[in-house]
């Protein structure tokens, strides 16, 4: 038999909790709690794991690194991510509802959309780029193995034109006759598979500039990844809680078939302790410890709103401080797995090659799409390898993109509010994802590669750093550190752990402070390759990073002058203080200081006094008065 506690942590709920109330039946709930975590696992797990993690562990000290990179994780990652968490799933609302705790802050929230539409918007390329690979890898021979393809310059020298010479055959490519002229060759060598990413998938222009065609092959499966996005958010968290127990585990499949694969290999233990090899003397260094608060920021999604987004979603007593320790840690111990899965197989292509593993380690597209399938080609039936691979960063990818749109969407839906609106989600949704694949199409031109970075090194930055900041220093000290704190007893059943609190308070706000200061300091303008950026498109990048930001203080100025008071103390003052619909959803919920205010009937001449006087009054619907909130939009349920 089991009991009424256990029932409730099944439901993901804290114990002895009831949970078959606890629906928000217009909103709308994930069908258990298990679709939440992978949902939230597919978010934080990207792209950025498997091709920026291990090639920033091996640069900057190797095991060395894993010690500032989980006291990161410890002081500032799981703290964030469980502020985010408990923040969405108290309010039940996106990134722009939840700001009903302190009006004036609101711009925050629409920081955060911005950034996740250019997330949004450049994230799918990526995808529909691995999704090309995925469907140039079903054929017998991989296009990029060898160099005697129309698109091969007569610097082409491939990796297997070694194997070739030894056994006595000479392509044509080469002009040389002799294994050692190869080699020589090979360190100043265009690879095959960089010249297929250069000259064939991307037919890179010379300039940002100069957009050129735009790449048809590029643009249809830019709609594919679209269409996949769309399908799969069509009911909202409904449909996309299903979706998620493949997109979210699968991966882990591929990474142990490609790990048990690499690890066979020759060179493959060379590669794993470049990889591993501590170098003590660098955690003195500051560039190391920036390096892993950074990546520990940015892999794990904070300031994006996706986090908040997700976890409005739950039902208002799930237990969000486990769910929070359990999903960083999956996140950065994928990142360090996927590390062996990359090195081993770089370390057997550095062995076939005879040069340094640091001639062939990369990091980013150049990983993704020149290094990795470089290396997969040494491999016997290497087309499946291929497949598999690129299948991979097709559901990392997909699993961020979910969020991503998602995040938008509720943020829209929210904020309008109606029950006309929230009828007609699913064509909110199809009109998201119809703008980003529209304002993604300049990024499948000649030139799209160069705006793609762009908008990958100076859209989702230090703006999300500032984002971050601001949100937990209204959150701790304009909102209230202790009435915050009450807000996740109510809800949890118990206070956020005295450790969480002076992270909250002190720890993590000093921490993103340094990653900003470090963000500043080791700025250097942007390069693709040996290409430099001009000065206009530098701009135009720092104007993207300032577009989310200037969004605070915009919306602060706007609420201060639509707020009353005589003076601007006192407009300040009622700007930043919480509005009167803020709080749990849910009237069953809204115990406490939240506690609704029952208005004494006529025919009873009952006089009822205030529970709180000092409180703003919300009157508790008997069965005709409707609870409306500070925006004129009535409150979830909110008939009894």
């Amino acid at each position: 038999m089991v009991g009424k506690g256990a029932k409730g942590m099944l439901n993901g709920a804290v114990p002895s909790e009831a949970t078959k109330r606890d629906q928000n039946l217009k909103r709308g709930n994930w069908g258990n709690q298990i679709e939440f975590v992978l949902t939230s696992v597919g978010y934080a797990v990207g792209l950025g794991n498997v091709w920026r993690f291990p090639y920033l562990c091996y640069r900057n000290g190797g095991g060395a690194f894993m010690f500032p990179y989980f006291i990161m994780l410890i002081f500032c990652g799981i703290p964030l991510f469980f502020m985010e968490l408990s923040f969405g799933q108290f309010a039940s609302q996106g990134c722009l509802g939840v700001w009903r705790i302190s009006p004036m802050f609101k711009g925050v929230g629409y920081g955060m959309m911005v950034v996740s539409t250019y997330i949004g918007i450049y994230y799918n390329v990526v995808i529909c780029i691995a999704f090309y690979y995925f469907f140039s890898s079903m054929t017998n021979v991989l296009p990029w193995t060898y160099c005697n393809n129309p698109w091969n310059s007569p610097d082409c020298a491939g990796v297997l034109d070694a194997t070739n010479l030894t056994n006595g055959s000479q392509p044509a490519s080469l002009p040389g006759g002799n294994l050692s002229h190869l080699l020589n060759r090979t360190l100043q060598r265009t690879s095959p598979s960089e010249e297929y990413w250069r000259l064939y998938v991307l037919k890179l222009s010379d300039d940002i500039g100069n957009f050129g065609e735009v790449r048809l092959p590029l643009l249809g499966c830019l709609c594919v990844s679209w269409v996949v996005v769309f399908l799969c958010l069509i009911r909202g968290v409904k449909s996309s809680g299903k979706v998620v127990y493949f997109t979210a585990t699968f991966p882990y499949v591929v990474l142990t078939i490609l790990f048990v694969r690499g690890v066979t290999l020759e060179g493959a233990f060379t590669g794993i302790m470049y990889y591993l090899t501590p170098q003590w003397d660098k955690i003195l260094e500051a560039k190391v410890w920036g390096d892993a608060a950074s990546q520990i920021f940015y892999s794990l999604g904070c300031a994006w709103g996706g986090l908040i987004t997700m976890a409005s979603y739950n039902k208002f007593h799930n237990n969000c401080y486990r769910d929070s320790v359990i999903i960083s840690i999956t996140n950065c111990a994928t990142s360090v797995y996927a590390g062996f899965v990359i090195f081993s197989i770089l370390g057997f292509m550095a062995n076939h090659l005879g040069v340094d593993v640091s001639r062939v380690a990369d990091h980013g597209p150049g990983l993704a799409f020149v290094a990795y399938p470089e290396a997969l080609t040494l491999l016997p039936i290497s087309p499946l390898w291929s497949l598999l691979f690129f299948f991979m960063l097709i559901l990392l990818g997909l699993g961020t993109q979910f969020c991503l749109l998602e995040t938008l969407v509720t943020a829209i839906v929210d904020e309008v509010g109606n029950e006309w609106i929230l009828q007609k989600k699913t064509y909110v949704t199809l009109g998201v994802a119809v703008a980003g694949f529209l304002l993604g199409i300049p990024l499948t031109s000649q030139a799209g590669i160069y705006w793609l970075l762009l908008m990958d090194n100076y859209a989702a930055s230090f703006s999300l750093v500032v984002i971050s900041c601001i949100m937990c220093v209204s959150i701790m000290y304009i909102y209230g550190h202790q009435n915050y704190f009450q807000d996740i007893k109510m809800m949890l059943g118990f206070p956020p752990p005295f450790f969480f609190q002076i992270c909250w308070r002190f720890v993590s706000p000093a921490i993103i402070f340094f990653i900003l200061i470090f963000t500043v300091i080791q700025y250097r303008p942007i390069t693709y390759n040996h290409y430099q950026y001009p000065g206009w498109a530098v701009a135009i990048g720092f104007l993207m990073a300032l577009s989310s930001v200037i969004c605070i203080p915009l919306y602060a100025l706007f609420q201060l002058c639509r707020t009353d008071g005589d003076t601007l103390l006192q407009r300040l003052k009622n700007a930043t203080k919480p509005s009167r619909d803020w709080g749990p959803a849910l009237l069953e919920h809204r115990t406490g200081r939240y506690a609704p205010i029952m208005l004494p009937s006529p025919e009873d001449g009952l006089e009822v006094q205030p529970l709180h006087p000092d409180k703003a009054q919300i009157p508790l619907v008997g069965s005709s008065i409707p609870l409306v909130g500070s925006n004129g939009s009535r409150l979830q349920d909110s008939r009894i």
